[in-house]
């Protein structure tokens, strides 16, 4: 009896699991018709915000986390400069919404549904993107973290907490080779490698 229970709550745990991923991946959903009419910032806003991240505008100084607070009109003349997805629900079926050209500053901290298959997109904005931070993302690993080679004008890459990478030094050493212009930060994989004093 205690079996069956087991089997019936891990069934229902999985199809919990099932519906939220379901749900992440319709708020990620690129709706190319939304972006003819809005504009490409104006509906990566919309994206993000829905996701939980925030944005800052170019010339602003605060950052947006509120979808509610999105301007209601003028939004062709808004420039994303600056995404903080922290703890949000992006994904990478929603990275095509980064045809952006002015974004300096990306921080991908804790974003549980991001994996190695969305890192290769952001070539979309390699050509403005200056500083990005990868980190707390349990599904990275090597091949992702190599991938942002490809980030020509980044010039301040930090890494950490990305307990799937397995190999950490080749990772820096072939991201130092890609990118000599990039101060690369990768103090540790996992915490199991931080040093107690």
């Amino acid at each position: 009896m205690v079996k069956l229970l087991a089997l019936r709550n891990l069934g229902q745990s999985q199809s919990r699991r099932t519906f939220w991923g379901w749900l992440n991946m319709i708020t990620n959903k690129v709706d190319d018709s939304r972006i003819k009419e809005v504009g490409p910032d104006r509906a990566a806003a919309e994206w993000l915000l829905r996701c939980g991240a925030g944005v800052r505008w170019k010339d602003r100084d605060s950052i947006l986390t509120d979808y509610n607070s999105l301007p209601p009109g003028g939004y062709k003349s808004l420039f994303i400069e600056e995404i903080d997805a922290t703890g949000s629900c992006i994904m990478s079926v929603g990275f095509p919404h980064l045809r952006l050209k002015h974004v300096k500053k990306l921080i991908l901290h804790q974003c549980n549904y991001l994996d190695n298959e969305a890192l290769p997109m952001l070539a979309a904005i390699k050509d403005t993107l200056e500083e990005l931070q990868l980190s707390s993302c349990g599904d990275i690993d090597d091949s992702g973290v190599k991938s942002l080679s490809h980030l020509s004008n980044l010039r301040h890459l930090l890494l950490y907490d990305l307990p799937e990478v397995r190999n950490k030094e080749e990772c820096v050493q072939f991201l130092h080779s890609a990118l000599p212009l990039c101060d690369v930060e990768f103090p540790y994989a996992s915490v199991s490698e931080i040093k107690k004093d």
